[in-house]
C-alpha cells in the first residue's frame, strides 16, 4: 500500500472515499491486526511447501500418506481443541491468548526442521495446529469490537478472505523462489519468522476487553464442560446459524474434491506438468478473490441468505460438471477445468465471506468467542470427512467421485433452503440480538 493510501486513511472515515473492501483499514488497531493475520498466513503457507518436501524426505514415494495423516491430525485438532481452547481460555485477556499462541506455533515451527522420524512430524504438526485452533478463533471474535461499524466489519471480513486467498496463491511462488538459494527446511524458519511478527503486531494493539458477565467476580463461572459445549449449543438453537452448518458441509465437500484431486487430474487425465497443477490451484484463488471484492457491495444491496446459497449452488454446479471437463483433451480440458475451479472458488467466497455477519448479528456480544469457536471447529469436522471421501474414493474413480460430492454439497445446500428463515436481521447490530433470532 502507498504513502497515499495511508494518508488518505488519516483522515476521519466520513471524508474517505474508498472501497468499501479498504475502509476497515482507516482503523489503526485493525490495521495491525490485518498486518499480522497477512504475515501470519505468509509464513503458515511457506510451512505448506516446506513439510511436502520434508515428508518426502523422510518417506519418499510414501510421502502421500505421511501428508493425508498429517492433513487428518490438522483437522482432528481443530474439531477437538478449538471449543476446548476457547473454553479454557475464556477468562483469559485475548490480546495475551493470542500472542501465546503464535509464540507456541513458533516454537513448533523452528522445531520442524530437525526431526528424524515421521512420528516427531506428527507429534509438531499437532502442537501447531492446536496453537492455530486457539489462535483463529479468538482473533475473529476480536474484530467485532475492533469494528463496531457494520460496514466496516463486513470489508474487514472480505479482507480476511483476500488474505488467505493471496496466501494460496502467493506463498508457493515465494518458496520456489526461496529454494533456488536455500534448503528446503529453511523455509520453516520463514514459518517461525511469520509467527513472530505477527505476535509483535498483536503485542502493539490494545485489545478490548471481553463484554461478558463472567468478568463480573460475583458473577459464577460457568462450568468448564458447559463452556466446551457452549458454541456448539448456540448453532444448535440457533435458527439462522444452522443453515451455516450445511453451508460449511456443501463448501467442505466441493473444496476438498479440488485441493485433493487437482495434482491427480493435470498430472493423470491431462497429462499436464507440475506448472499447470499451480496454475489450476491459482485459478481457484482468482475465483475467491473476484467475489471477496465484490462482496461488500453485494451484501448493501442483497441479504446473505441468497448470496450465500446461491455460491453453495455455484460450487455444486461447477463440481457437477467436472466429468464433462475430464471428457476434454489437453488445452481444452486445463481450460475447462480452470474455468471450474473459478466458480468453485468464487462460490465458496460468497458462502464462507458472510458467515462472519450472521454469527455478530444472531448472538450476544458476550458469546462471541464461543460462537466463532464453534464455527471454527464444526465447519473443519466436515473437512475431516470429506478429505478422506475425496482420496479414497477418488483413487477408484475420479469423474464419479466428482459427481458423488457435488450431489453431497447439493443435499447440503437444499437442507440449508429450508432451514434458513426468510426473514432477515436489521442492519444495525447492538450488544443483544434480536430475540426472535434465539428461539427454536
Amino acid at each position: 500500500m502507498g504513502a497515499g493510501a495511508l494518508t488518505l486513511f488519516a483522515y476521519p472515515r466520513r471524508y474517505v472515499d474508498t472501497e468499501p473492501v479498504l475502509q476497515a483499514l482507516s482503523h489503526r488497531a485493525y490495521r495491525r491486526l490485518f498486518a499480522a493475520q497477512v504475515v501470519a498466513l505468509a509464513g503458515t503457507g511457506l510451512a505448506t511447501v516446506a513439510l511436502g518436501l520434508l515428508a518426502y524426505d523422510l518417506a519418499g514415494e510414501h510421502a502421500g500418506s505421511v501428508l493425508g495423516t498429517a492433513l487428518a491430525i490438522k483437522m482432528v485438532a481443530y474439531v477437538v481443541v478449538a471449543p476446548l481452547a476457547a473454553a479454557a481460555v475464556a477468562r483469559l485477556p485475548r490480546r495475551r491468548v493470542l500472542v501465546g499462541a503464535d509464540l507456541l506455533r513458533l516454537a513448533a515451527a523452528v522445531s520442524l526442521p530437525f526431526v528424524g522420524e515421521v512420528w516427531q512430524v506428527y507429534v509438531l504438526i499437532f502442537v501447531l495446529q492446536a496453537a492455530s485452533a486457539t489462535f483463529t478463533p479468538t482473533f475473529q471474535s476480536v474484530i467485532p469490537d475492533v469494528l463496531p461499524d457494520e460496514r466496516d466489519y463486513t470489508a474487514a471480513l472480505s479482507l480476511s478472505r483476500l488474505a488467505y486467498d493471496l496466501e494460496s496463491v502467493l506463498s508457493p511462488t515465494i518458496a520456489a523462489a526461496l529454494l533456488l538459494v536455500v534448503p528446503s527446511s529453511a523455509l520453516f524458519f520463514g514459518t517461525a519468522a511469520g509467527f513472530a511478527g505477527s505476535a509483535l503486531l498483536v503485542v502493539s494493539v490494545a485489545v478490548p476487553h471481553r463484554t461478558s458477565a463472567q468478568d463480573d467476580e460475583d458473577a459464577p463461572e460457568m462450568p468448564f464442560s458447559q463452556r466446551a459445549r457452549h458454541g456448539t449449543a448456540l448453532f444448535l438453537r440457533t435458527p439462522t446459524l444452522r443453515p451455516v452448518l450445511a453451508l460449511n458441509l456443501a463448501v467442505a465437500a466441493a473444496g476438498a474434491y479440488v485441493l485433493v484431486q487437482t495434482v491427480v487430474i493435470a498430472r493423470a487425465e491431462l497429462g499436464q506438468g507440475e506448472d499447470v497443477v499451480a496454475l489450476l490451484l491459482a485459478a481457484v484463488g482468482v475465483g475467491s478473490i473476484a467475489a471477496a471484492l465484490a462482496l461488500p457491495r453485494l451484501l448493501r444491496r442483497v441479504p446473505e441468505r441468497r448470496v450465500m446459497l446461491v455460491g453453495a449452488l455455484v460450487l455444486t454446479a461447477a463440481t457437477a460438471a467436472v466429468p464433462l471437463a475430464l471428457g476434454a483433451h489437453a488445452t481444452a480440458g486445463v481450460v475447462a477445468i480452470g474455468a471450474l475451479w473459478v466458480l468453485v472458488g468464487a462460490g465458496w467466497s460468497a458462502v464462507e465471506t458472510p458467515v462472519g455477519r450472521i454469527i455478530r448479528r444472531s448472538v450476544p456480544r458476550a458469546d462471541l468467542p464461543a460462537a466463532f469457536a464453534a464455527q471454527f471447529s464444526l465447519s473443519h469436522a466436515c473437512w475431516l470427512v470429506t478429505y478422506p471421501l475425496a482420496g479414497w474414493l477418488g483413487d477408484r474413480h475420479l469423474a464419479g467421485t466428482a459427481g458423488a460430492l457435488a450431489a453431497v454439497a447439493a443435499g447440503a445446500t437444499i437442507v440449508a433452503a429450508r432451514l434458513w428463515p426468510r426473514a432477515t436481521a436489521p442492519a444495525d447490530v447492538t450488544d443483544e440480538p434480536d430475540p426472535a433470532l434465539l428461539t427454536s
